[in-house]
């Protein structure tokens, strides 16, 4: 079991087994060859006909002297939760005895699927491939066997009986110290995989035209097409309306122009709806709506095959996105969702690829400053934008930036939400931060202003909806 040191419990059981049986085994020598059955072991040390019923004796001796003094590796919760994190099922495949493994297992408290007993080497990948693993952890060249056998991606740790270049002569994929690597490393493989599978997908389409709000997923979708299809099969829409803040159209058409695609900016007229004006909960449904209609055609002029937007794994499971469901009606792809790909995931692969959007701040349209059932309007989207531009100038001239802010417009009240950090410091209640802030927020237009003690939450304002709209 990698998990755990059984090295301990296993010299305890073959002592007491050594006493029964009358013998000397060479516990240290015989610890050391940990991996193989116990059998294997008995036999260069008990006649032939000894060696089943001792090991019979062995499996009912562990309980008692074996799980109590096994401890589990460093990083091995931390490699199972890491697992968990990428959605993943976890299955124990060892040669021991399963009872005694299932002791482990509970004692220890190892978040496990489904273990499974008594297999070793090759046999391992019948296991394996029945219940569809991915990849197999394991310290021995029989578990690389396994894993080769099943055709899975072999890890290998340095916490067993084999050395690097065993592991490595067996055909592991990957050798690493000990279980606390696995995580980054689990992270990266996910990572690599999934990067694939967007390629696959993107292929598949052909050609796209990206909704590219020059935020951080639009810009990583906008890449990763680039890449998987070239330049001239791919294209960026920015739509420049009310609700887009002027400091974000010359950034986004850049990075645009320096992936060599052409940038397309057309006008959208969401203020003519009536639904987006009126503010409702489903607001966002009329401006993805006003948005798809006007992408749809360009389409079709420019010779693409598709509208895709960049919406993410985790925007799919966030609840209420009526914007999605509007995008999706209007024949939208969504590659970034269809292949599983997270936010966090779209950072590190845009870190990877060194784009300067991988940690830009979430930049959601102005029109969701505007609390729901205060119609929005050209001069409202105004005043949060000359607000929030205030509020960042002054915090920088201080010398305290931040990273997320928003100026809620609740009518003529404006709720400002900054970095929790900056709350609990420079803008305390009563500080001169917390002054100058609030007069930038008044000098912008509002009658009043506070800032918002609970820091910056994205998404805020939907605490306030109904159940119509959630």
């Amino acid at each position: 079991m990698t998990l755990i040191d059984t090295a301990p419990g296993f010299a305890a059981t073959l002592d007491a087994l050594a006493v029964e049986l009358g013998v000397v085994f060479p516990t240290q020598a015989m610890t050391a060859r940990l991996g193989p059955p116990l059998e294997h072991l008995l036999r260069d040390h008990l006649a032939e006909d000894a060696v089943a019923p001792a090991g019979d004796r062995f499996r009912a001796l562990y309980p008692e002297h074996a799980v109590a003094p096994t401890p589990v590796f460093a990083g091995a919760h931390e490699a199972l939760a890491a697992v968990r994190r990428h959605g993943g099922r976890i299955l124990l495949v060892t040669g021991k005895y399963a009872p005694n493994a299932q002791l482990h297992v509970d004692h220890l408290g190892l978040d496990i699927d489904h273990l499974e007993g008594w297999v070793w080497g090759a046999g391992k990948g019948e296991v394996l491939r029945t219940e569809r693993a991915g990849v197999y952890v394991g310290d021995h060249v029989h578990d690389v066997e396994g894993a080769l056998a099943a055709g899975v991606t072999s890890v290998s740790v340095l916490t067993g009986g084999c050395t690097r270049e065993e592991l490595e002569a067996a055909g592991t994929h990957v050798v690493l110290d000990d279980l606390t690597q696995f995580p980054a490393w689990l992270d990266g493989h996910v990572l690599d995989l999934r990067l694939a599978d967007l390629e696959a997908r993107l292929r598949e389409l052909g050609s796209v035209l990206v909704a590219f709000s020059g935020g951080a997923d639009s810009a990583f979708l906008l890449a990763a097409a680039v890449r998987a299809l070239g330049p001239d099969r791919v294209a960026a829409a920015t739509a420049y309306s009310h609700s887009l803040p002027l400091a974000e159209r010359d950034p986004a058409r850049a990075f645009a122009e320096d992936l060599g695609v052409r940038v397309l900016t057309p006008e959208t007229h969401e203020m003519d709806r009536d639904g987006y004006r009126a503010n409702a909960g489903d607001r966002c449904y009329f401006c993805k709506a006003e948005l798809l209609d006007v992408l749809g055609p360009l389409v079709d002029e420019h010779g693409l095959a598709a509208v895709a937007t960049g919406t993410n794994a985790d925007d799919a499971l966030a609840g209420f996105r009526p914007g999605i469901r509007a995008a999706s009606e209007r024949g939208a792809v969504t590659p970034l969702k269809d292949v599983g790909f997270t936010k966090e995931q779209v950072r590190a692969a845009s870190r990877r690829w060194e784009l300067p959007t991988w940690d830009k701040p979430a930049a959601a349209c102005l029109s969701s400053r505007v609390a729901y059932g205060i119609e929005v309007s050209p001069y409202r989207l105004a005043r949060v934008e000359r607000a929030e531009t205030a509020v960042r100038r002054v915090l920088a001239e201080a010398g305290t930036p931040a990273r997320d802010l928003r100026v809620r417009d609740l009518g003529d009240r404006a709720s400002v939400e900054v970095d929790a950090a900056l709350v609990a410091g420079p803008l305390a209640t009563g500080s001169v931060g917390e002054r100058a802030v609030l007069d930038a927020v008044l000098a912008a237009g509002f009658v009043e202003a506070a800032v918002d003690p609970r820091g910056f939450r994205s998404g805020s304002m939907n605490d306030v909806l109904d159940d119509r709209y959630r």
